[in-house]
């Protein structure tokens, strides 16, 4: 499909044309069904200054235990069903399975008495044009179409998984190593942290903000036995982020991921 006739559909089913949420429940309209899987997680504990202003409005900064945390995630995106494309008989073929990999940070918004934990991405990388297009078009995330490769070995005790994808510099490449079986995370530590986010927040192009859930059931995790970033920070994300990624991650693991549902998006 021509991103012509993509945008034609976007300027009506953009996030920007749905009317401002109300006090009412999130919109039940499901955008997209997909599986995320073999998720590597490296967490990066940051000083909360270098990510204010990328905060959005209705928002603040979520933190553990006071501390605040960036993550650098890759993963598979499989069995991708967009539904509004599939309800007007559009389909985008060799375009179901693929890698992203993303730097996010976490915000929590307060609705109704709930607290709403959330992330927000820096940037985030796909292989093909036509999915960065849509993701652009309607949630307005900084999504980049690159070359990207991966590599997954696992099994019920041992995985190893990279992710690698190529910016004007040269390749990048994420990876992780574990010798341990999958766990439920405890109540109240970092990895439930960093897995139990369940909305999403961007800007969109008026400058207002954008929520969307995102439904999916708590992930079992595997600890890192080794892990790695490899690449050019401040080319992929800017300058505040090269200190920070630079040197090892408070934490990593690997998450089993699940099938989940990301639901439209909704003007704050």
């Amino acid at each position: 499909m021509a991103a012509t006739e993509l945008l034609r559909y976007s300027e009506t089913e953009h996030p920007n044309n749905v009317e401002k949420a109300s006090s009412s429940s999130v919109d039940s309209s499901v955008f997209l069904t997909a599986e995320w899987r073999h998720l590597v997680m490296l967490n990066y504990e940051v000083d909360p200054a270098i990510l204010r202003r990328f905060v959005p409005g209705g928002t603040e900064l979520d933190t553990w235990h006071g501390k605040t945390f960036i993550s650098l995630v890759g993963f598979r995106f499989l069995n991708t069903r967009i539904r509004f494309l599939r309800k007007m008989g559009i389909s985008i073929p060799f375009h179901r399975n693929f890698d992203e990999v993303n730097l996010r940070f976490y915000v929590r918004r307060l609705h109704a008495g709930e607290i709403r934990r959330g992330v927000v991405f820096i940037r985030e990388f796909v292989p093909r044009a036509a999915i960065a297009f849509i993701a652009r078009a309607f949630y307005n995330e900084r999504y980049s179409a690159t070359p990207m490769t991966h590599q997954i070995s696992t099994d019920t005790t041992a995985s190893k998984v990279e992710y690698r994808w190529k910016s004007k510099s040269g390749w990048n490449a994420l990876s992780l190593t574990s010798n341990a079986a999958s766990v439920a995370p405890e109540e109240g530590t970092l990895p439930q942290f960093i897995t139990e986010h369940y909305w999403g927040y961007s800007r969109s192009r008026d400058g207002s903000s954008v929520e969307y859930q995102v439904e999916h059931p708590a992930w079992r995790v595997r600890n890192a036995h080794t892990s790695a970033f490899d690449g050019n920070a401040r080319e992929l994300y800017g300058a505040e982020f090269a200190d920070p990624l630079s040197g090892p991650p408070a934490s990593a693991l690997l998450a089993e991921g699940s099938e989940v549902k990301v639901f439209r998006g909704r003007r704050l």
